[in-house]
């Protein structure tokens, strides 16, 4: 199997809640994972364990074979410029406009030349539909259109994996469409992402993936049809019931 990154017995406690009991998984190099699941049932926590953003209590986190729970803060920082990821609320400097938020990691962590780093957000913004907004700030943009800079900024560094914490559960049902499109096209061009989402028709039809995780726990995983279509926990089933008579 050629796993990016594997995931051994993860728990991650804040105080006496326990939010992971018990989490192994494998994620795929140029596999689309979504991870659904009712409200509070550990998704972002097990998205931000990934890239350590929250340590785990304990179990361990491995990309590429280097377990990251072991490594000291400068070597984390540069195995963490290999996973780009993207919040619910987008996170952009507001200081800035939109060609300066997406040329600021590739020049400063990286070392690119300003006209190299132009170049390539100048790419970037063509490849999420907003070249023409290249000189406004962020503030001055929809919600949607804020979110497709903040996907071309991770995509800036040249990630191996993106990592989505609910990307569209910050904006209004009108923009949703816009962001989803985008993620949609990075996940034909072969890159591996795990994409926490409430968006269920777009989980079916992106995912090679779909996790299931209530309870702390990841409760069911499979191809789309297998888990939508057939679950076999009764989380799952409920849970899927529920969702999808709404």
């Amino acid at each position: 199997m050629n796993s990016i990154i594997e995931v051994k017995h993860l728990k991650k406690n804040y105080g006496d809640k326990e939010v992971l009991k018990d989490i192994n998984a494998e994620i795929e190099k140029g596999k689309v994972i979504t991870v659904i699941g009712p409200s509070g049932s550990g998704k972002s926590t097990f998205l931000r364990c990934l890239n350590l953003l929250e340590k785990p209590t304990s179990g361990q986190v491995l990309f590429e074979g280097t377990e990251l729970t072991d490594l000291k803060s400068d070597d984390l920082d540069k195995l963490r410029q290999k996973m780009g990821m993207v919040f619910q609320n987008f996170n952009l400097f507001p200081n800035m406009n939109v060609l300066e938020n997406i040329k600021l990691a590739p020049m400063k962590v990286k070392g690119m030349a300003d006209g190299e780093a132009t170049a390539l957000a100048h790419k970037l913004l063509k490849k999420v539909g907003l070249d023409e907004f290249a000189d406004h700030t962020p503030t001055s943009l929809s919600g949607g259109q804020q979110q497709r800079v903040a996907i071309a900024r991770a995509l800036a560094m040249k990630p191996e994996v993106m990592l989505f914490d609910e990307p569209t559960s910050a904006l209004d049902p009108e923009m949703v469409g816009e962001v989803l499109k985008t993620i949609q096209d990075l996940a034909t061009s072969g890159m591996t992402m795990v994409i926490v989402t409430h968006e269920m028709g777009f989980a079916r039809k992106v995912s090679d993936e779909v996790w299931f995780m209530a309870d702390g726990y990841l409760q069911e995983k499979g191809s789309p049809d297998e888990v939508f279509d057939h679950p076999t926990s009764d989380r799952a089933k409920d849970f899927l019931a529920k969702i999808l008579e709404a």
